[in-house]
């Protein structure tokens, strides 16, 4: 196993390049899905590498329920700085599923508070006006999905750019943003190396919905200014606790790309790009921590294989 078990923890690091660069060159659509992917192995592989270390560090501690032989020197020598790397790895395992744990949490109240609100409203459709002099408006997941849109906000758009906005947040619905940003936050939670994927992709889900509704509507520079619209009167009135939903996010860019040319929707850009170099980047990353973690968890399977007896 050696030094490789540490890999995966220290291969997050190409996470802000990997998202600098994805978000900047590659499709909206693209850029989410690949820099969620990306977040979702790496932080898999690491939390699979702390799960291996902790097991080496609870066996040296007096009382616990594993096989004395985990603790033998042999054992031990398959991890450097065992007593260190061992003991430590417990309370940050702790922390990683305490912080998970706290994010799906409030993630799952939020929903939870606005479906309550949603069931003392008469009206079913897909499109849940409330009765709020606060301009906001946002995508609830569910069964079916709602757009939620107050009546502040509605009152500070014309029929156009209110056509614009819902194909926005339709958008965030049949896309399934919110799986995505829940989890590359998990992702953060599991190794904080990995947390400028949350940003990335919460700016491409927001592109990838602003393309949807330039689509829809037909006209690139409504939808423009339509987001930039509803960012700035919704600036002092986002709603926590649903991913990036609420969030207006990085508006000036956002509207530059509404103003420039729709983006080309290659699933996987040339080589010799930008883009290109993100994608490979990422791709080589995450299969080298992969092949780490897969190459630690099966050394230290065989070393306390032969170390326990029959």
């Amino acid at each position: 196993m050696g030094v490789f078990v540490f890999l995966p923890l220290v291969l997050p690091l190409t996470a802000l390049p990997i998202a600098r660069l994805a978000e900047t060159h590659l499709h909206p659509r693209s850029a989410a899905r690949l820099l969620t992917a990306v977040g979702v192995v790496l932080a898999a592989c690491s939390t699979l590498c702390l799960g291996l270390l902790v097991v080496v560090g609870t066996a040296q501690l007096p009382g616990n329920p594993l096989p004395d032989r985990w603790s033998d020197p042999e054992v031990r020598e398959a991890v450097p700085y065992d007593e260190v790397a061992g003991k430590a790895s417990i309370g940050i395992l702790a922390i990683v599923v305490a912080a998970s744990a706290r994010t799906a949490l409030r993630h799952c109240r939020f929903r939870a508070r606005a479906h309550r609100t949603l069931a003392g409203l008469t009206s079913s459709s897909e499109v849940a006006v409330l009765p709020d002099e606060e301009p906001y408006a946002y995508a609830l997941p569910g069964s079916p999905g709602r757009i939620m849109v107050s009546t502040g906000m509605v009152s500070c758009l014309d029929d156009r750019e209110r056509v614009a906005l819902l194909a926005h947040e339709r958008a965030h619905l049949s896309g399934r943003h919110h799986r995505l940003l829940l989890a590359v936050q998990l992702a953060g939670c599991a190794n904080p190396l990995l947390r400028p994927l949350r940003e990335a992709v919460a700016y491409s889900t927001e592109r990838w919905a602003d393309e949807e509704a330039a689509r829809a509507t037909g006209d690139r520079r409504l939808t423009a200014r339509a987001v930039g619209k509803a960012a700035l009167v919704s600036h002092h009135a986002a709603v926590p606790g649903l991913a990036a939903f609420a969030e207006p996010g990085p508006v000036p860019r956002r509207v530059a790309a509404l103003l420039g040319p729709t983006p080309p929707a290659r699933s996987w850009p040339p080589a010799l790009t930008r883009a290109g170099l993100a994608a490979l980047i990422a791709a080589a990353g995450t299969a080298a921590s992969t092949l780490s973690a897969l190459n630690a968890a099966i050394a230290l399977f065989f070393v306390l294989e032969a170390a326990t007896p029959l």
